[in-house]
């Protein structure tokens, strides 16, 4: 999966582009399916922001934006967020599949 950091108002320490990555790599091993993800790390007094965009296939977009005292709180929380998503989108993938094993039944 293609990783993008990109830091606005702020400079980033190499240990939260580790943990950025890290999330990335988390999330992925959920969804199969995801070709990209996107931080964008913010700052606007007196919060920090994190944004996490996911693009997967089918045009599939998930995003997540946390607030938090520090980059690494946002962090943490924007992944809590998302989680419940890729969570309900593989159930859905999961069910459209089921429906399109079933034989369809003719009228004869």
């Amino acid at each position: 999966m293609e990783t993008t950091i990109t830091a606005r108002h702020c400079e980033l320490s190499e240990a939260l582009l580790n943990r950025a990555r890290a999330v990335a790599d988390r999330l992925d091993k959920m969804s199969p399916h995801t070709l990209n993800a996107t931080f964008i790390f913010d700052v606007a007094p007196p919060f920090h922001t994190v944004e996490l965009r996911l693009h997967a296939r089918g045009r599939k977009m998930l995003k997540g934006i946390a607030r938090g005292a520090d980059h690494r709180t946002a962090l943490d929380r924007v992944e809590d967020k998302l989680r419940p998503q890729l969570e309900k989108a593989s159930a859905l993938r999961q069910r459209q599949r089921r429906r399109d094993a079933r034989p369809s039944r003719r009228p004869v």
